[in-house]
């Protein structure tokens, strides 16, 4: 068995890498070729603590395994911890022996990042050259550096609750060589693309907020209550998402399907227009959305790959089990 220590993950696994693992995935489940099991998410009753597990199966890459992990809000406080923790379980498709444990944290920022990215290539204007942040946190750097990589952005705008955490993502644009502005919400009317990561239960976002033509990435609500963006919003977008299931019951489609002004047919995975099954973008006035849920086969995707990078590197750990 293989062990790959969150320790190497950052000296081997990058943007282009995650982008390409997590495209091929979402590819796969539209064709069929890959599924994700039912999540387990728990609250253990312990250090108030949410613990769960996203797995899957993916026959085109022949990655079978699971996540294991969830958020430990004092985490950072009381342990100097990040609060998020996880780790990667691999299994032998053909044997089901253990082939790799891979530390999952900077895996699962990576991942999340590059779903938008791969949403904001395949969904977004081609012309688009303004880029706005709703969320500043750890996850928004990580968001902004891949979305800035799929299209010449000249400007980066921001808005955020507290706003004393806006220097986070103005810190992206900087290196970036991009002039950044902090905005209120309505001056996310300027944008061409918007990426929401947050993790609130009460929408940020209106429709008022997003003008036509706009790509908006939601990258925050993986939970039943939580809500970054208007239901109105959503009914007036063009749905994309990693997986239909997902985005309907815990993603940020659950509330205007509940509401009933989107229905589950209406809404399209990302594979499909990857594939070149679905044509993506009908018009440059089209407002699309991706509803990026978060599945098991992205990390298991982007795990499978940082393994075969530290076997090829030599700095993979082998055991035996």
């Amino acid at each position: 068995m293989i062990i790959v220590p969150e320790r190497e993950i950052g000296a081997l696994m990058g943007r282009k890498e995650s982008y390409q693992a997590v495209e091929r995935v979402f590819a796969a489940m539209a064709a069929g070729d890959a599924y994700n099991f039912p999540v387990v998410r728990e609250a253990i009753g312990h250090a108030d603590a949410l613990y769960g597990f996203k797995g899957g199966f993916d026959r085109a890459g022949m990655t079978l395994g699971l996540k294991a992990g969830g958020y430990w809000p004092n985490n950072l406080e009381a342990h100097g911890l990040i609060n998020h923790q996880s780790t990667v379980f691999l299994f032998e498709p053909d044997t089901g022996r253990a082939r790799a444990v891979v530390g999952g944290n900077l895996l699962t920022a990576l991942r999340t990042a590059a779903a938008s990215s791969v949403s904001i290539n395949h969904l977004a204007r081609k012309d688009a050259k303004v880029i706005g942040m709703v969320g500043a946190g750890h996850q928004a750097t990580f968001q902004l550096r891949a979305a800035l990589e799929q299209r010449g952005f000249g400007k980066v705008i921001g808005w955020n609750l507290h706003r004393e955490m806006l220097p986070n993502i103005e810190k992206v644009a900087t290196e970036a060589g991009l002039p950044f502005e902090a905005v209120d919400l309505p001056g996310m009317v300027e944008a061409d693309v918007i990426i929401t990561i947050t993790s609130s239960f009460e929408p940020s976002l209106m429709s008022e907020h997003v003008s036509d033509g706009t790509h908006i990435a939601c990258m925050g609500t993986d939970t039943i209550g939580k809500q970054e963006v208007a239901t109105d919003l959503i009914a007036r977008a063009s749905v994309f998402t990693d997986e239909v299931a997902q985005a309907v019951t815990l993603g940020e489609s659950q509330h205007a399907v509940a509401a009933g002004l989107k229905s589950e047919a209406d809404i399209r995975q990302i594979g499909e227009v990857i594939n070149g099954t679905h044509p993506g973008r009908a018009s440059d006035n089209e407002v699309t959305l991706f509803d990026g849920t978060g599945v098991g086969l992205q990390d298991l995707a982007v795990a499978s790959a940082v393994v075969d990078l530290a076997v090829q590197q030599g700095i993979a750990i082998e055991v035996d089990f």
